[in-house]
């Protein structure tokens, strides 16, 4: 097994790896990517569609004209609509963004952003290690080794961000701390059809009348549309994540000729879960993104708290490298460790309040929604809080919230 050296490693060439390494490189640290798939593979689903402004101001910072690039081949809903039982109740009409800044959000595939980021890393002479996946990663107080199918890397700094199921993580011994739900949720991709275009607009529905009071969020992005199904206690998982109930159930709520448009359709439970560290003990590998936590998708949460997890890890280990003063290093990278850490408590409990809320499991949260509906018509601000309810709140410290 070959030796490779290089100061800073990445693990994981997805959205959040690569923006570690672009965060890196706009610094002049040249960071090699590990990622366990080949080159050019591809990707099931369109996963994380929503990039929020703020994520793509930090796109843009550390690769300019990135946010802008990620704008122009995604979309803007010029409308976002809340109905309850079959009755609007909410509707908010964005302004379109002004020339030369970045629009509030961006709605594309998950396969665009990375394209998109991988062009940039390119740019920035990133350079890719595909085809090895981890096995082990262990570090000591002067750096680390990381084991992959083909080589032994050593480096004085990692950000893992290899997904969920991060080898990196499990090789530290971290856990990952949180409940995971008991409700199922169906989420179906579609294609735009072309003969018959919908108006650009996300809906969400409490209680769909035509699907038995099941909750319902139709979200586009750019050439497609993205389907939630929220089951009931009792529905037949299996059967409703499959494409014989997804043709049953999708023409009661979208127009029938987009039941053969279907490209993805994926069944899941919502873990909410943090790492108990986002660092090792010697502070010398961040988890990022999905290997450091995992929430509900409501609110976009993911990727747009992974992007800042990537350049805070990275401005952390640059200090380190930057100092010969080993007590300072190891405070630059704990800081940055635990500042993210906090983010990813804050958003657990927002995440867990969306769900409370788009779940209505409790009595108290139940009949909230009921008397919001009811009165909303007369009083917007409960409309308004139905909509914007299930994302959870929105305030905290500088780079501690969604973002």
């Amino acid at each position: 097994m070959a030796v490779e050296k290089r100061d800073v490693l990445v693990i994981g060439a997805g959205p959040v790896g690569m923006t570690a390494a672009l965060a890196l490189a706009k610094e002049g640290i040249q960071a090699t990517i590990i990622e366990a798939d080949p080159q050019n593979r591809e990707r099931a689903g369109s996963r994380a569609i929503y990039i929020h402004k703020a994520t793509l101001e930090l796109l843009e910072d550390i690769s300019t004209g990135l946010g802008f690039k990620l704008a122009e081949i995604g979309i803007v809903w010029p409308v976002k609509r809340t109905l309850y039982k079959g009755d609007n109740i909410y509707k908010r009409v964005y302004e379109p963004p002004k020339p030369n800044t970045l629009p509030a959000f961006s709605s594309l595939h998950q396969h665009e952003i990375e394209k998109a980021l991988y062009v940039a890393c390119l740019a920035a002479g990133v350079e890719f290690r595909w085809n090895e996946p981890v096995s082990e990663a262990k570090t000591t107080e002067t750096g680390i080794t990381i084991t992959t199918n083909q080589n032994e890397w050593h480096a004085q700094y990692a950000i893992a961000a290899d997904g969920s199921r991060s080898v990196v993580r499990q090789s530290l011994n971290i856990k990952f701390e949180g409940p995971r739900t008991s409700d199922t949720f169906v989420v179906v991709d579609v294609k735009e059809d072309k003969n018959n275009p919908l108006p650009i607009e996300r809906i969400f529905h409490y209680q769909h009348p035509l699907v038995d009071g099941r909750n319902v969020m139709y979200v586009p992005f750019a050439g497609g549309w993205r389907l939630d199904l929220q089951l009931l206690e009792g529905d037949d998982k299996e059967y409703f994540g499959s494409e014989d109930g997804v043709r049953e159930w999708l023409p009661k709520v979208f127009p029938a000729s987009y039941a053969e448009n279907i490209t993805w359709i994926s069944t899941y439970t919502f873990y909410q879960v943090v790492a108990e560290t986002y660092t090792d003990g010697h502070a010398r590998i961040v988890l990022a993104g999905e290997a450091a936590h995992l929430f509900a998708p409501f609110g976009a949460r993911g990727l747009n708290s992974g992007v800042p997890d990537a350049i805070i890890a990275a401005r952390g280990i640059v200090t380190a490298l930057r100092t010969e003063d080993k007590t300072v290093a190891k405070e630059a990278v704990l800081a940055a460790a635990n500042e993210r850490l906090y983010a990813g408590q804050y958003n657990r409990e927002c995440s867990n309040l969306a769900l409370e809320h788009i779940q209505g499991t409790s009595e108290d949260i139940r009949l909230k929604r009921e008397i919001s509906a009811f009165l909303a018509p007369h009083i917007p601000a409960l409309g308004k809080w139905l909509d914007e309810g299930p994302f959870g709140p929105r305030s905290g410290p500088t780079l501690t919230t969604k973002y």
